[in-house]
């Protein structure tokens, strides 16, 4: 992030001496220095686990930083010699001071620092079996220390803000610990590791909340190097004794005002806002723009002419709404550090940005709300009073508006209740849960009476009067209640409508009591049809029948009905055997004769021309 910080150049005067009055020459100010920001912690802790830290590869980090440093002397134009001859060139204020300077130049030697500190931290892995590396591990901490001293003199200008200051200077505090840890120095570790502690403190006390989870989790990871620390300086020492004895000599004279001045530097770049009592940090320019367009929105929807204007207003300020919530959705997708800022937090709750997208959900969710209620608002004008339906009707507009719509519009609104109550990062909160139920509860009494005016129209009047009594119900719980809703307090319309009910219930229970079981079976579009019952069959209902008087009274059947019923056959088929046939001897006789005639004749040719096997066999 550049800033810019205007300052005022001193107007030089020359005065030319003549025998006219003295000319005075203004000379033209300087063009706004730039001031640097370099966010020191955020920046090494997003490399290291980009390039081998996340597994402890810290060969690969220091290559990483290598090429880094490359790069970097490459783009800025600041090489160390040629091919053939090497000329150390350091990065100096001279550098910083150009008119086009750039913040880059703080980054050569924090990578620096950073790869000398990545290869002591490889010689560690490697001194647990060779321990003459244990040598060469210090004098890569010691080069590292004045890598970061360089780092801390060229932050300590006024090219720099107070935040880059503080975190040049717990960086450089951080190593000089390391290398004291490692020689053993125990009362000098622990005071320069207190010092990085202290510092990482005040920052985060004083940025923005969703900046907070890195320096907290630096400040609990020094904590063990602190305690082993003080367990070798003895009881009798303690850390914070050293430390006001070193602050004494102006160690850290000027923290309390640098930290001020770091904290006056984020409320200017950051706009707060206040949501359930917790302050939440504005960013998104888009979100800014927003929050200040709907503080007089409640004046603008009372001046509003009718309820079409309203809530044509608050549809457009729903399309701003969803805009804004995009701006922020966009900017956790393109900020890591908004992304990993729950993992390194340690906290359970929303921090920072997602908490103001839980604000502005929200804020969409009660601006659709409002806009239902106005649309409920429209509606009951029609139903309740016809006079408006029938002007509505002359000028063209739409039909008298029923109590099945009302219901519908309620249904759509317990949804966005649902909503409101499935909110990201709200469901643990106990407060909002209770606020929530009770609206939801009014908002069911509302449409529980309004189902049962629509049964009442069907002439349904025994669900009619259940539906009452639940409405009824439902609104005495919500209008008792300990936690009502702030932003819709529904009280005195939840009151009103319990007075209401009380007649409607009575009046639905009389007519319950007077209509026909039957007729509420047979109901069809608000008309029952007659019954044909004679008067024997429904002595226990009572029924207004006009046939009663007349001629053919509908009291009883006096000849029943022919009614087909089961029966066993009682006779059989039995006159066969008691049939007598005619006698059938004179015909087979005939036949018999007939058959023997035949045969002779045949037997008289065969015997007369030889035929025949009997008389062949006989000669």
């Amino acid at each position: 992030m550049v800033e810019s910080k205007a300052e005022k150049a001193e107007v030089g005067r020359e005065t030319v001496g003549s025998g006219k009055d003295d000319m005075e020459v203004g000379v033209p100010a300087e063009s706004p220095v730039k001031v640097f920001t370099v966010e020191i912690l955020r920046l090494i802790k997003d490399m290291q686990l980009q390039h081998g830290l996340r597994h402890g590869d810290f060969q690969r980090y220091r290559g990483y930083c290598s090429r880094r440093v490359k790069r970097l002397r490459k783009t800025l134009n600041l090489p160390q010699g040629d091919r053939r001859h090497h000329k150390k060139r350091n990065v100096t204020l001279a550098n910083l001071e150009k008119p086009d300077s750039d913040e880059r130049f703080l980054h050569i030697p924090l990578m620096l620092a950073e790869r000398t500190w990545s290869y002591a931290m490889q010689l560690r892995q490697e001194s647990n079996t060779e321990p003459r590396k244990r040598f060469h591990l210090i004098e890569k901490l010691r080069k590292s220390c004045i890598y970061a001293l360089q780092l801390q003199d060229l932050c300590v200008s006024d090219r720099c803000d107070a935040r880059t200051k503080l975190e040049a200077e717990a960086y450089s505090a951080w190593i000089h610990g390391s290398l004291h840890f490692e020689l053993a120095l125990w009362q000098s570790a622990a005071e320069n590791l207190k010092k990085a502690q202290v510092i990482y403190e005040n920052l985060a006390q004083a940025m923005p909340e969703e900046e907070q989870a890195i320096y907290r989790a630096k400040v609990e990871e020094l904590k063990p190097s602190l305690r082993y620390c003080a367990y070798n300086v003895g009881e009798n020492a303690s850390v914070n004794d050293l430390l006001e004895m070193r602050g004494q000599a102006g160690l850290l004279g000027n923290l309390s005002h640098l930290v001020a001045q770091t904290k006056a530097e984020s409320m200017e770049a950051f706009q707060m806002t206040e949501w359930r009592g917790r302050n939440v940090t504005v960013r998104p320019e888009k979100v800014r723009l927003f929050l200040l367009s709907i503080q007089e929105l409640n004046k603008s929807i009372e001046k509003a002419k009718d309820f079409p204007a309203k809530i044509e207003m608050l549809e457009n300020v729903l399309l701003d709404c969803k805009d804004a919530i995009a701006s922020i959705k966009d900017e956790i997708k393109q900020d890591p550090k908004l992304r990993q800022s729950t993992t390194e937090g340690g906290s359970g709750g929303l921090i920072g940005i997602q908490y103001l997208l839980a604000y502005m959900s929200y804020t969409r969710l009660k601006l659709t709300l409002e806009r239902n209620l106005l649309l409920v608002g429209q509606a009951k004008l029609t139903l309740d009073d016809p006079n408006v339906a029938e002007k509505s009707q002359l000028t063209g507009g739409g039909k008298k508006t029923k109590p099945q719509d009302l219901s519908r519009l309620y249904e759509i609104i317990l949804q966005n209740v649902t909503e409101m109550q499935q909110l990201s990062g709200m469901e643990a909160e106990a407060s909002y849960q209770a606020e929530m139920e009770t609206l939801s509860l009014s908002f069911r009494a509302f449409r529980c009476y309004y189902i049962a005016i629509t049964l009442v129209a069907m002439k349904r009047w025994r669900e009619a009067v259940a539906m009452y009594e639940r409405s009824k119900k439902y609104a005495n719980e919500a209008a008792n209640t300990k936690t009502p809703c702030k932003d819709f307090d529904l009280r005195t319309e939840l009151k009103q409508l319990v007075a209401t009910i009380e007649g409607c219930k009575f009046s639905a229970h009389a007519y319950s009591v007077l209509e026909d079981d039957t007729a509420d079976d047979t109901v069809l579009f608000g008309k029952s049809q007659k019954s044909s019952k004679p008067l024997y069959e429904r002595l226990s209902h009572y029924k207004e029948d006009a046939t009663l008087n007349s001629r053919n009274p509908n009291v009883f059947k006096l000849i029943p009905e022919m009614e087909p019923i089961p029966a066993k056959p009682l006779f059989f088929d039995l006159a066969l055997n008691f049939v007598d046939f005619p006698s059938l001897d004179d015909k087979i006789e005939q036949k018999a004769t007939g058959k023997g005639a035949t045969a002779g004749m045949s037997g008289f040719v065969k015997g007369l021309f030889g035929w025949g096997g009997g008389g062949g066999a006989s000669k």
